[in-house]
């Protein structure tokens, strides 16, 4: 009797257990992995993302990095082994040259990046399209009208004929196809062809909203053309920094970049005010960032589009940058926030004389300070390199091309079942 009493017991006892363990008040696994921690406290660290899944065409050297290395006439696609270094005498070009940085990502092998290459495009979550369609402008058609443009826009035909042979592009009418176009010249003979596609620009300065707009296209910032200032490590950067405002720059600009020129005769009677036209000369650039070092505060004017490489070059010299356009799109900005670290003025602010300079002069040295410390702590994300780091403006651009793509798959998920291609058009 009383072994059917005991066993009775354990059988309740099992039956309780187990309803236990499948309800999850118990988790069984921590006694034989101590490391596992109950579900029932907090729940296990979720995994990193991740990386983005990137096909990159292997296009003839012509449309890359033959505009760099003259010397190599192979038409076989670059490899990491013989990817050329960016020329360091190339001054104002380096601006535009994102295009390279990225192409160069995608053939190093590293850890901890947001991009990897894939050599099957069946895996790939975007495609990479490595046209050096900036470098191609300045090397190619930067008169636009010596017979040397030929050349550029016979690059951009051959191209899209050879991308719309691609069952890859027609899946998605190019839409999961990312082109770095960051020069305004860029791309420019057939650019309306890439409305669908995301595209890596500076700022939508001339181009329609059908052809880019936030909802597709990814801002990148110019690549800056002043050296890092790497040692900054002043007791008191804001009494060491004597110049209050500087510009050094062109002053005669297209559309709203005329502002320059109402700003030169405001500005002008400063003693701590230095602003001074200039062209971008190799020494003219190592003056410009010995400026920007010894200033508070780097003014950065809307130029021939909203944007231009001096903010990029006053963020690296941790000049806190002073914006003057009211149109301009900054990148990184779901992840950054520049109220941090830039004093914006409107055009109609800056334009009245006195107004700009006297709340610069009022403003606190310790919220300077603060925003110098923000710079130093952010300038790495707006460097380029070769190989790519861990959150430097590759995997930054890598990064917010990701975002953009749940909007492309909705899209070629519905035009794989619709009937009636965008029916909710036509009501």
């Amino acid at each position: 009797m009383y072994g059917k009493v005991i066993l009775s017991f354990i059988f309740v006892l099992l039956l309780i257990l187990s309803y236990s363990i499948f309800i999850g008040t118990i988790d069984i696994r921590s006694y034989f992995n101590p490391n596992l921690k109950s579900s029932a406290g907090a729940p296990a660290p979720c995994a990193p993302d991740p990386p983005l899944r990137v096909y990159m065409y292997d296009l003839p050297r012509r449309f890359n990095v033959a505009m760099i290395d003259h010397r190599n006439k192979a038409e076989t696609p670059v490899i990491a082994r013989d990817f050329p270094p960016w020329p360091d005498n190339w001054g104002l070009k380096k601006q535009h040259s994102v295009e390279y940085w990225m192409m160069g990502s995608l053939l190093h092998s590293d850890e901890g990046r947001e991009a990897v290459r894939v050599l099957d495009p069946e895996l790939a979550d975007a495609f990479f399209v490595p046209f050096f369609s900036s470098l191609s402008f300045n090397t190619h058609g930067h008169t636009m009208t010596d017979s040397a443009t030929e050349i550029d826009r016979q690059l951009q035909v051959d191209l899209l004929e050879f991308l719309k042979k691609s069952k890859y592009w027609q899946r998605s009418r190019g839409r999961d196809h990312v082109f770095p176009i960051t020069h305004p010249n860029a791309f420019r003979f057939l650019r309306d062809q890439l409305n669908e596609s995301i595209q890596v620009v500076v700022d939508f300065g001339r181009y329609p909203k059908g052809m880019s707009n936030l909802n597709k296209d990814v801002v990148t910032p110019y690549v800056h053309v002043v050296d890092s200032f790497t040692h900054d490590e002043s007791q008191d950067p804001y009494e060491s920094r004597s110049t209050l405002l500087f510009f050094r720059g062109r002053t005669f600009r297209k559309d709203d970049g005329i502002v320059r020129v109402k700003l030169a005769k405001i500005l002008s009677g400063y003693d701590d005010v230095h602003y001074e036209r200039s062209v971008a000369t190799g020494d003219n650039i190592k003056a410009s960032s010995k400026g920007m070092r010894s200033s508070k505060f780097c003014l950065h004017p809307a130029g021939d589009t909203p944007s231009s490489c001096r903010l990029f070059d006053a963020i690296v010299s941790h000049c806190v940058p002073v914006i003057v356009s009211d149109q301009i799109e900054l990148p990184f900005e779901d992840e950054i926030d520049y109220s941090q670290f830039s004093i914006f003025f409107s055009f109609k602010e800056a334009l009245q004389p006195g107004y700009m300079v006297d709340q610069l002069h009022r403003f606190p040295k310790e919220k300077w300070t603060e925003m110098w410390r923000q710079l130093k702590n952010i300038s790495h994300h707006y460097e380029f390199q070769y190989p790519a780091k861990r959150e430097d403006a590759v995997n930054m651009l890598w990064r917010q091309v990701k975002h953009k793509l749940p909007g492309v798959r909705l899209y070629v998920h519905r035009s794989r079942r619709l009937k009636i291609p965008d029916w909710w058009r036509k009501r």
